[in-house]
This record gives C-alpha cells, structure tokens and sequence, in this order.
C-alpha cells in the first residue's frame, strides 16, 4: 500500500507491503467556506461586525488610539495575510491610524522571524506598511510584571502589547498537545510571555496532568491556567479560524476571546473528529509538513497525537524532514544528552524548569507506553542520544524495522497529515 504523507514543502510516500490491515486517516474537516478573496473578506467582515459575546470590533476600537495584534509566527500555518485586512480596514476606520498598529508575532520561545518570514507571516503590504515586531521572550526588561494567577504563575507580557489601548489575538484552532486546542489564549503565553511565565505554565506539574493533553478543554489545568493569565492582560479581542486540508478557511470564530475561542473548539470537535473502531497495533504518522516539520522540537507534536489512537504498548514510526535541525539549543543539549526516558522524568520532577525541557517531557511520556520509531533525515544519530537506535536513515530501512516481527494480521493506521489529524479510537485506549 502506497500513500502520500506531509513531509517538508512536497510530501513524501510511504509504502507498507500487502496484508496488513492498512487503514488511511485523513484530515476530515468542514469544507471551505470561500474561494474567491472578495467573498471571504466578507465572511470576515461579517464576523467582525456581528462576533460572538461582545461588541462589534468597531466599535471596541472607537475612541482608541493604539492597538496590538498577536499573531502567529512561522511554524503554524495562519491564514495571516487572509484575516488581517478587514481587521485592519475595521481598526483603522474606527479612527485607529496605521502608525498607532502593532503587529506582534507571537513567538513563544521560538526564534525571531526573519524578513522574509515577516512578509511570508503577514504578506508583503502589510510588512511594508505596519509595524511588525518579533517577541522575544528572553529579553525580560521588554514585558511588563501583572502579578501571579491563583496558581502562582508569575506573568510578564510583552510591553508592547501591553501599551495598546487594545488587545487582539489572531490565530487559528487545531488540537494541541498541551492545551487541548491551540488559538485564543494561546497568543498571549505562551506567545508574548517572557520566559519566566512560559517556564511556569511548562513545568511537570502541567505537562503530567492526563487532561493536559490533544483535544482536552473541559478540566484541564493548563487550558484554566493561560485563561487567567489572558484575562490578566486584558485579552480584548480574537479572530480565530479553522482550516481545511489544504489550509482554506472552514469557520470564523470572532469575538468575547472565551466564547469565540469555545465555539471555533465545539465547531472543529463537531466537523473533524475521525474515528477508529478499536485502537491500532501500529502508526505511520508525519509531522504535517512544512512549517510543522522544521524542528524536531515540532515533530514531537506528531508523535503524542498519534498515542490516542495506538493500543497500549504498541508502535509508532514519525516521518518529519526537520530541515532546520532539532529547534533551540536547550531542547537540542536535552535530546544529545537523553540516556532514558525515565531518567529525565525523575531528573526534571523537582528542578527548576529549563527552556523547551516540557516538549521531551511530554516525547518521554508518550516513548515510555509506545515503542517509538524515527524517519528524521535533518537530524544526525548524535542528536538524537539513546533514541538513535531507533532512527534510520532510509524511509524503506525505517518503514521495515518498524513492520519487523509485527504479526500479519496487524491493524495499521496511517495518518499523512500527523497532528492536523483529529483522531480517536471509539474503544477507549486503557493507557489514557
């Protein structure tokens, strides 16, 4: 069986010999709303005018001089260049001008975009014309102190969003694999947080919740957590989308930035989630291609999607092109170093939080239930430390060692667009 998955900007195919039970799971979405520009600049407009929980953004914006927007930086694929203009027509009509708009990408932890990945981010007019800053999180004196939620976070935010008399957030909703769903509070923190607060909302005592994890909102505390810390900084304003599989606009969730956020969830609950009858032997899973696929760091996001789908004790091959090596330097001298898995998790339990550490946190919790197997050609054995005896440098060489001594009558799922994927098995994976 030969099948085309996500992998860098052209794909790549996957073949697994006859008789296996194969099973294909596609990215099931709601179908596009618009094709045409013209006609989907006025669904936004139209959503824009009449949101859900709170006043037209019109008339939020009137008698504002300034407003910060976050949005989404290189390695998520936000229709930017599609949801900022009648954003900006909206702001600036209400009396805003384009010098008093900032346009904030929100990058976490994550580097700085490059010029060519601002007007890529944003389209070439609106680089041109607008203020456009990367965040960054490690420059602390930048971010403005608003205190600690009940649980304790310390909260620092970007001054710059800080400053604006209005706050909006632009992004789009997928699952994710902390915070049930990304979008929404997701672009204040971690997205503009400084690294004090992305190290608090990363430590062991969210990442080890079993309810912080893809496709959970009701009770997990990671997704109560960034709630408080948006509100903290007066979250004024979101404009989300979901996306179909080809990264066209399925729904417009615009407004109150909880109600908004919890409609674009409950719609892409209702409209994407794929089913299996019973959890499978094995998974051949992607990364979902370019941008996710950049970093190893990003690819970890493939590999926890694939668990709620995979039989307890059962296998899981990634195929990811990582082309930009493992991501930040911290996660990378975590991964060279990695003797074991339950060695880092007894490591890290009691220790200060280091950068990027939850993302191998969270590879570890998946690795110690699943047998894990690595298709990363932009990634050497050595930085892969003990988890290189199950890296190939061949896709055939890693498809075979990953088919090796499974029985002919293994159930195969396989998942070309990896996280994209909105999966579960109807009968319930007892590890969970």
């Amino acid at each position: 069986m030969n099948t085309h998955f996500s992998f860098g900007k052209n794909g790549i195919d996957v073949s697994v010999q006859d008789g296996y039970q194969c099973q294909v799971l596609r990215s099931r979405t709601a179908p596009a709303l618009e094709t045409q520009a013209e006609a989907l600049e006025t669904v936004l407009g139209a959503a824009l005018d009449r949101p859900i929980g709170c006043e037209p953004l019109a008339v939020l914006a009137a008698g504002k001089n300034t407003a910060a927007i976050s949005v989404c930086d290189i390695t998520r694929p936000a229709p930017n260049r599609v949801t900022l203009p009648p954003l900006l027509k909206r702001l600036q009509g209400a009396g805003i001008p384009v010098g008093g708009i900032t346009i904030l990408i929100a990058t976490g932890l994550h580097r700085a975009a490059t010029e060519d990945e601002v007007r890529t981010i944003v389209g070439p007019e609106i680089a041109a014309k607008y203020r456009v800053v990367s965040h960054d999180a490690r420059a602390v004196a930048e971010h403005r102190s608003l205190g600690a939620t009940s649980r304790g976070t310390p909260v620092f935010i970007d001054e710059r969003f800080m400053a604006a008399d209005l706050h909006i957030t632009l992004g789009f909703i997928e699952q994710h694999l902390m915070l049930g769903f990304s979008g929404g509070r997701k672009l204040i923190a971690p997205g503009l947080a400084a690294q004090q607060t992305i190290k608090a909302i990363h430590a062991p005592r969210f990442m080890r919740e079993p309810l912080a994890t893809e496709g959970s909102i009701t009770g997990n505390p990671l997704h109560a957590e960034l709630l408080e810390v948006a509100r903290m900084a007066r979250h004024d304003f979101m404009l989300d989308v979901t996306l179909t599989q080809d990264r066209q606009i399925s729904g417009v969730f615009a407004g109150h930035p909880v109600n908004a956020h919890a409609a674009g969830v409950e719609f892409l609950e209702r409209s994407s989630l794929e089913t299996l009858a019973e959890p499978a032997d094995a998974v051949i899973t992607s990364a979902a291609g370019y941008p996710l696929d950049l970093t190893f760091y990003q690819t970890v996001k493939g590999i926890t999607a694939a668990q709620h789908i995979v039989k307890p004790g059962g296998r899981i091959l990634i195929v990811s092109e990582c082309a930009e090596g493992m991501g930040s330097p911290e996660f990378a001298g975590n991964m060279e170093r990695l003797t074991g898995f339950e060695e880092f998790l007894e490591q890290i339990r009691h220790s200060p939080v280091e950068v990027d550490q939850w993302q191998l946190e969270k590879l570890a919790l998946t690795g110690l239930k699943y047998e894990l197997f690595f298709y990363t050609p932009g990634i050497s054995a050595r930085q892969l430390g003990f988890l290189a005896s199950k890296a190939f440098n061949g896709l055939d060489e890693a498809v075979a060692a990953f088919l090796h001594g499974l029985p002919a009558s293994a159930r195969i799922a396989l998942v070309p667009e990896g996280p994209y994927t909105f999966a579960r098995a109807e009968a319930p994976v007892l590890s969970r």
